[in-house]
């Protein structure tokens, strides 16, 4: 798990109990999870934590803008609920959080260059893959602030 800002983190499968403990031991409220291997419901029920299961699989081919109207208005709705915090998360964190991550930041308002180079600075096993930044730009080309 790696904090890009003090209320989202990014990264890797949670998978296991102790780990959601750990999750949610950080703060974590809310969990974006878009994995396609694993559906973290079932293991953060008992800890109150809301999950968007949200499950995308990492095939390099462009991701619709339907699937970031929903994951951004899932971690849009979760911050801003007072001291909520959001994990993003995928089953590395290398390809579909930090797409989704820069989706979020993007329709916070941050410029995409500044954005990938924040994400990049702070977890440096991301790969921003070309085709997944089209999608991220495409889907921007929609959002405005759009439901």
């Amino acid at each position: 798990m790696t904090w890009i800002t003090d209320r989202l983190a990014l990264g890797g499968g949670i998978w296991y109990e102790a780990n959601m403990i750990e999750v949610v031991r950080q703060g974590v409220s809310h969990i974006l999870d878009l994995q396609i291997e694993f559906d973290d419901t079932p293991l953060a029920q008992p800890y109150d934590v809301d999950v968007c299961w949200l499950p995308l699989d990492d095939d390099f081919m462009p991701k619709s803008a339907d699937v970031f109207h929903t994951g951004v208005n899932f971690a849009l709705s979760a911050l801003g609920k007072q001291d909520s915090k959001l994990y993003v998360h995928c089953a590395a964190g290398v390809h579909r959080a930090p797409m989704m991550t820069l989706a979020i930041l993007r329709a916070q308002g941050w410029e995409l260059e500044r954005a990938k180079q924040h994400i990049l600075a702070e977890r440096h096993v991301v790969d921003f893959a070309e085709v997944y930044v089209k999608s991220v730009e495409n889907f921007m080309l929609t959002w405005n602030g759009r439901k």
